[in-house]
Parts: structure tokens; sequence; C-alpha cells
């Protein structure tokens, strides 16, 4: 199940550009209650153009990808996830985790700043509902600008 989707925009000249994409862990209530955050960046700014929660799944990479449509990506970066190498057009796809540094930095910087999704914490969501809200709003504001 998906519960928040968020895409961002970006000026025509931005258009065409290059894209890290990665997928984040946390959970929900106990450990075996996964949930993954997908989200893509832009390559140069490091600006997140969309984000997408759920399981760690191909669907939910697919409904990512659809968010990505509009930007005209030219080449995906990732890890070695099998979703991505499924789902992307290998021309376009380059694999390696040299490639995806700063997206792993915006994870460090996620998990540094919401305590819900440090791997080893007191503090966590106890509802779906409520943990894809507070990092949904969080994203929201600190990212895209929006006020909460």
């Amino acid at each position: 199940m998906v519960v928040d989707i968020c895409q961002a925009k970006l000026d025509e000249a931005e258009m065409g550009r290059e894209s890290e994409l990665d997928e984040m862990w946390s959970f929900v209530e106990k450990k075996a209650n996964q949930r993954w955050l997908w989200h893509a960046i832009e390559r140069q700014s490091g600006k997140i153009l969309a984000d997408v929660f759920g399981e760690r799944s191909g669907g939910v990479f697919l409904q990512l990808k659809a968010l990505l449509l509009p930007f005209g990506i030219s080449h995906f970066y990732t890890d070695d996830w099998g979703a991505y190498k499924r789902h992307l057009d290998s021309s376009k796809h380059k694999v390696g985790k040299q490639n995806t540094q700063k997206i792993e930095n915006k994870h460090l910087n996620l998990r540094t700043r919401i305590k819900r999704l440090t791997r080893r914490t007191i503090c966590f969501s106890k509802t779906v509902f409520m943990h894809d809200l507070v990092i949904g709003l969080f994203i929201n504001r600190y990212e895209f600008g929006l006020s909460i």
C-alpha cells in the first residue's frame, strides 16, 4: 500500500537531467513491519524529484518511475537492487555505489534529522499513517519548501 506520493517541479532548463534513485528502510511498531521510502534526486543539484512510500517491490518502484516521466531523465544511477534492472532501460541505467553518493548522503541527513529512520532507536511510529505523514511532512517542508 502506498500512502504518500510527492513530486517536485523543475524549470525547463533542468529537464532531461540525470537522476540518482534509491530506497531507504524503516519500520512501523516493530522491525518485522518494514516500510520503504523510495526517492529520486536530481544529480547536479541534489534536489529530491519524487518520493513514494511502500514495500520493497517492483510495483512501488514503477509508481516512482511514473512520477519521474515528466522530468525527461536521460540517465538513472542506482545500486544493484533487482527492481531497477528489471524496469529501467539498460542504455539509460548505470549501477554502482560510486554513482549514488549524493542520495546516500541524503539518507544520512534524513536519518540524523528524523529519529524514526534510525536503525536502533526508541522513537518509532505505531501506525503506517503516522510514519508516512511525519516523514512526508518533513520532506515537503525541507526539500520542497512547502509550509506544514
